[in-house]
């Protein structure tokens, strides 16, 4: 009982220090003169991003950050000289994080600007100047890919981005920027809505002869038989180039599902790399043929029974890899511009109406 007495009294005693002061009040402190303006950080959408959707309106999530040394009074979003929003509620007074979001954002130029004011009044203004892309419509009956390589590696029929391994390069092309190889470097896509019983693909390319042989468009199946070091030709396409002599032979491997078929032109579809020219390059496949053209011209064709797509969900850009690099058809260092798919075989006069477009 003396125990719990004891106790009892130090709690009292407790209590009465702090009723009589014993811990500080709380008291405001002074946060010191507002000497500078607010800082904007405008994170999304950045100075000179182009905006590429299929939509000809699209909502756009405008991400920006305010700090202030004592505090932000209010934020104002204006777009082309019109104000949107204006926030004066915050979380945080002196660190403002805001995600805004426009729904219609329409094709053309853009002028982004965010203000805030601190409780001083003094005000920080910061802009940038964006641009929401038309969008892409096909030139070309049945065309289902176009990568023109313009300083991105985005893909405007169906606006993807491609999987960008190593450190690829832009250099100029035949129209605008081109896509320039590096060693160990290419690009991926997805195939979905690209496959189908016809087939075509064309585009611009300039033989760089280092290395000696190199990939250049590949849709294979994994190899269960060699994982490691893939070579399972049973089934997709592969169109690649190897040295003859002083120039680079294209040759083109074509699966049925049981077996390959190849069609290789020789000397007819040889390219010499010291002429240094752009040339156009392009096949087509059907039910019944596979041709392979080289500035229009036929350089080998053949009889085919029809391609199987079984397992072929990756398309490769400039490099077997990862699909085909048993026989070392790695990343081509050549430059690339105008890729376009298709889901039909090209007649020769339709891949020269293509060619006649867009040579300079």
């Amino acid at each position: 009982m003396k125990k719990m007495q004891i106790i009892l009294l130090a709690v009292i005693f407790a209590f009465a220090g702090c009723t009589d002061s014993y811990i500080d009040d709380i008291v405001a402190v002074d946060p010191g003169p507002d000497n500078a303006a607010p800082e904007i950080l405008i994170n999304f959408p950045i100075e000179g991003a182009l905006i590429r959707v299929v939509e000809d309106v699209t909502s756009i999530d405008i991400n920006f950050e305010v700090r202030d040394d004592i505090e932000v009074d209010v934020v104002t979003i204006s777009l082309n000289g019109n104000q949107l929003e204006s926030f004066n509620d915050f979380l945080d007074y002196r660190r403002v994080v805001k995600t805004y979001t426009y729904p219609s954002l329409g094709n053309g130029e853009h002028i982004l600007s965010i203000t805030a004011t601190d409780k001083s009044g003094k005000s920080t203004v910061e802009t940038v100047r964006f641009e929401k892309v038309e969008p892409y419509r096909p030139v070309y009956e049945g065309e289902v890919f176009y990568l023109p390589f313009d300083g991105d590696y985005t893909e405007l029929v169906n606006i993807r981005n491609a999987n960008v391994s190593g450190s690829p390069g832009f250099v100029n092309g035949i129209s605008g920027r081109a896509y320039s190889g590096a060693s160990n470097a290419y690009l991926t896509f997805p195939t979905a809505g690209l496959l189908g019983q016809e087939f075509s693909a064309v585009f611009w390319y300039k033989v760089n002869a280092s290395p000696d042989r190199a990939g250049l468009l590949v849709i294979g199946p994994p190899d269960p038989n060699n994982p490691n070091n893939p070579n399972n030709r049973s089934k997709g396409f592969r169109f690649f180039r190897e040295a003859a002599g002083p120039n680079q032979r294209f040759k083109l491997n074509v699966g049925n599902g049981g077996s390959d078929n190849w069609f290789d032109g020789g000397a007819a579809a040889d390219l010499n790399p010291a002429d240094g020219e752009w040339a156009h390059l392009a096949f087509t496949i059907s039910g019944s043929q596979v041709t392979v053209y080289i500035n229009g011209e036929i350089v080998s064709q053949g009889g085919f029974p029809g391609i199987d797509w079984t397992g072929c969900d990756v398309l490769s850009i400039g490099s077997g890899a990862p699909r085909f690099t048993e026989w070392g058809h790695l990343s081509d260092q050549s430059y690339f511009d105008e890729l376009r798919l298709f889901n039909k075989a090209l007649s020769q006069n339709e891949i020269r109406t293509i060619i006649d477009a867009e040579k300079p």
